[in-house]
């Protein structure tokens, strides 16, 4: 296990400060594991392969040029800031040696190879556990290790229609989408992070390691939520139905005079509200009770739209704020980033990068603090580390090996 970790490490006073995370990941549900790790403090060491680095390395458009003539892609910094990187060639002799002396000081390993993969280059599971037995293995799959289909390829967009999330995403049932952002890859390294979490808490009693398996299936179905309960106890099937929840009504995307803003009744207390509001009667035929209004969703779209059509969406957010209704606009991602309660919430970080200079980053979801009778202090960890350039710590990283060495 990791005895400190000094020389060479980003070192930052997170939570998960003097931990050693070897990330052998590449694509996205390993690395954003990895870099969930780093930002809660952990020193994670990215191991990539010569010359090519992590297949996302040159997954792109956009690329940004760098001072040094190298174009950098926008997808791999989005999931390895607070890392290092070292490339070493795993079929090597040489390559398996530095990685064998990373893992007897690892806490966490995170890998996300094909089944058999890892047996193949000498590092199993069991032999891992015989070299370290403190050692937390993460593995994630596609859609598992075992069962019929086990040790299948997994990619986000295939596993999403696979899961079922693209049939419940959509404008209607006719038109299946994907979520717009890789979500069975993100989930399945968020899930991978509380398991791995789990088993270091589980370590403080043991002493012994634990293999954590998870899988992009696995992170899909974990969220199907009410949609599926409704299909398990319920016997209904949950189809694609737009900007609208299934089970609560009205609440979704309506239109307005010169747009549209969204809108969240929850509750018949909160209809009261909004229909108080607008001057509308609450009790209006087929809209009195939720059940009744889900039953005519389009009654009461109708009902709203009309209410709404004279407003614009600035106005209208403004009176719905006034009735307490839980609104808000669809943000494009400009501004998003441009929206000052994002950067309150540390949602944006600035890091100096070794090529590219000065760049902003999406910032860790997560954020720390001390409570005592003054009050509340943020701990959060204090400064990141830009993604790395390919092997740009490896000299560090062998040098840190040889003088922490028997």
């Amino acid at each position: 296990m990791s005895d400190g970790v000094g020389g060479g490490g980003i070192g930052n006073g997170g939570s998960l400060d003097g931990l050693l995370v070897v990330d052998l990941s590449r694509a996205l549900a390993g690395p954003h594991a990895g870099q969930m790790l780093g930002d809660l403090g952990a020193r994670v060491i990215k191991v990539e392969t010569p010359g090519t680095g992590d297949d996302t390395r040159s997954w792109g458009p956009p690329f940004v040029d760098g001072a040094d003539g190298g174009s950098y892609s926008t997808y791999f910094l989005s999931c390895n800031r607070n890392k290092e990187s070292i490339a070493l060639d795993l079929k090597s002799d040489d390559g398996r040696a530095v990685l064998t002396e990373l893992l007897k000081r690892a806490d966490v390993l995170i890998e996300n190879f094909r089944t058999g993969v890892m047996d193949r280059l000498g590092f199993g599971t069991t032999t891992l556990a015989e070299l370290n037995p403190g050692l937390i293995q993460l593995s994630i799959s596609g859609f598992g290790h075992d069962g019929p289909e086990g040790g299948r390829a997994g990619y986000d967009q295939i596993a999403q229609g696979e899961a079922g999330l693209m049939s419940i995403t959509g404008s209607g049932p006719e038109d299946p989408q994907r979520v717009g952002t890789p979500i069975a890859d993100l989930l399945g390294g968020i899930h991978g992070v509380v398991g791995v979490l789990a088993a270091l808490h589980e370590r403080h009693t043991t002493g012994r390691g634990r293999v954590v398996r998870a899988s992009l299936l696995s992170a899909l179905v974990g969220v199907h939520a009410f949609q599926g309960t409704r299909y398990l106890v319920a016997g209904e099937v949950p189809r694609a139905q737009g900007n609208h929840h299934p089970s609560i009504c009205p609440y979704g995307l309506f239109r307005c005079r010169d747009g549209a803003v969204q809108i969240s009744v929850g509750s018949e207390k909160l209809w009261q509200g909004f229909c108080a509001a607008f001057g509308l009667d609450p009790d209006t035929p087929g809209l009195g009770t939720n059940p009744e209004r889900v039953a005519n969703r389009e009654d009461t779209i109708r009902f709203v739209e009309a209410a709404f059509a004279e407003y614009d969406a600035e106005v209208l957010l403004d009176k719905l704020a006034v009735a307490g209704i839980p609104a808000g606009k669809v943000r494009s991602l400009d501004e998003v980033y441009g929206w000052d309660q994002v950067h309150s919430q540390g949602l944006v970080v600035e890091v100096e990068h070794q090529a590219l200079g000065s760049i902003s980053l999406p910032g860790p979801p997560i954020r720390f603090f001390d409570v005592d009778p003054e009050g509340e202090t943020e701990r959060s960890r204090t400064g990141h580390a830009p993604p790395p350039v390919l092997d740009a710590d490896g000299d560090a990283i062998r040098q840190w090996l040889e003088e922490t060495g028997a």
